[in-house]
């Protein structure tokens, strides 16, 4: 893996994790924050749409979208899960 596929990675991660924060929670994490959650969709995402057989594409976009899905529902797991009963 070369440090271009580091750093694409990683943007892929940041756009994906703060578009799903602001989704799920009205406002981003903080940018390591969102670089996480969106290194976890992608993973997340990647695993389901293989579990489907679904592909968008290789590109940056289609990385970004299945991350992005993968990330939404990693956080509406953690927002079930911690945020019971608070407004």
């Amino acid at each position: 893996m070369s440090l271009g596929d580091v750093l694409i990675f990683i943007f892929v991660g940041l756009v994906a994790g703060f578009l799903a924060s602001r989704v799920v929670f009205g406002k981003g994490r903080g940018w390591l924050w969102d670089i996480i959650i969106g290194i976890l969709g992608a993973v997340l995402g990647g695993w389901l749409a293989g579990l489907v057989h679904f592909s968008i594409g290789y590109g940056i976009f289609g990385q970004i979208v299945i991350a992005f899905v993968g990330a939404v529902i990693l956080l509406l797991i953690w927002r079930l899960l911690f945020h019971r009963g608070r407004k």
